[in-house]
């Protein structure tokens, strides 16, 4: 196994947010469906996101940090460790060879099998018996860029995983409506598999914002209508067509709300948050002389009156 800082490329004290950046930008350099003409890609892939499984857990790091590659082991390891000193014995190293724990040193068991004269070999066996599946039961952690308008609707994304046997395996992850950036969806373990964490990064709109399950855009508003008053249509993040009434003297500036056209929320009881609209008043331009005098017009029509003299 790699070292996870230096799949990641972190420094060993680095914040999770500086861990989770550096995961997203690899996951995205070597996911399988980017890079189906690099045959290392998969490999990568894999050795990203068991990094990531390992540092993204605060306990798992801590156990690492002390333990290295063993960091999965640490309970079985103390546990035994506890166990062989309640007894009256000495317990400090262990070595394990391709097959786990084949072999001790340094102890009462003379670096002996498991199983032996010595009761407390049975109870190591024990402890160590279930450490492969403990293992794999360590859940799994990946994740999917979706754009704004599949987080309005929800999708579909296939997402490549590590599995058991040491290859990968292709999973159909089904994205609800709803979700932000930092949303996981969870996928239960089956038939003995490790149960699986998706977290969700919604990419960002060139024409809206959003902040919770609001909307936010802009419409341009000609001058004449915006003095005037009209209804205008406003684009929707389908790309549908939403109509706006604009008050006769509306100001540049000046936002309006859309009820219900926002984002929907993840409890899925049909409720949606809201789109707010900022006007941006266009001025005319291009103007001949007989539109100049229009509003030269205007302007002397508008112009306060003179000052009475004291």
């Amino acid at each position: 196994m790699k070292d996870c800082y230096e799949v990641l490329g972190v420094a060993r004290n680095a914040s999770q947010s500086d861990i989770k950046q550096a995961y997203r930008k690899l996951a995205r350099q070597y996911h399988p469906d980017v890079n189906r003409d690099e045959p290392d890609a998969a490999e990568k892939f894999k050795e990203v996101n068991t990094a990531y499984e390992v540092l993204s857990d605060s306990d798992s790091r801590e156990k690492y940090d002390k333990y290295g590659e063993r960091w999965k082991y640490a309970d079985q390891m103390e546990e035994a460790e506890a166990a062989a000193r309640s007894r009256g014995g000495g317990f400090t190293t262990f070595s394990f060879g391709n097959d786990l724990g084949s072999s001790f040193g340094g102890g009462p068991f003379g670096g002996g099998p498991f199983r032996g004269s010595d009761p407390s070999a049975d109870l190591l066996e024990e402890l160590f018996g279930g450490m492969r599946q403990n293992v794999r039961r360590q859940p799994l952690h990946v994740s999917a860029d979706i754009s704004l308008l599949e987080a309005l609707d929800g999708a579909t994304r296939y997402v490549e995983v590590p599995d058991d046997s040491g290859g990968t395996r292709r999973l159909e992850v089904k994205i609800p409506a709803g979700v932000d950036t930092g949303s996981q969806v969870h996928i239960p373990g089956k038939e003995g598999r490790r149960e699986l964490y998706v977290e969700v990064n919604v990419l960002p709109s060139s024409r809206f914002q959003r902040k919770a399950n609001d909307l936010y855009s802009e419409v341009s508003v000609p001058l004449v209508d915006a003095v005037l008053g009209a209804e205008v249509s406003v684009p929707s993040l389908r790309g549908t067509s939403l109509a706006l009434t604009v008050p006769p003297e509306s100001q540049n500036g000046q936002t309006f709300r859309l009820r219900g056209q926002g984002m929907p929320l993840l409890s899925g009881n049909g409720s949606r948050g809201d789109l707010y609209v900022t006007m941006k008043v266009v001025l005319p331009t291009g103007l001949d002389e007989s539109g100049r005098a229009l509003f030269q017009q205007l302007k002397d029509n508008l112009s306060p009156p003179p000052a009475a003299q004291a």
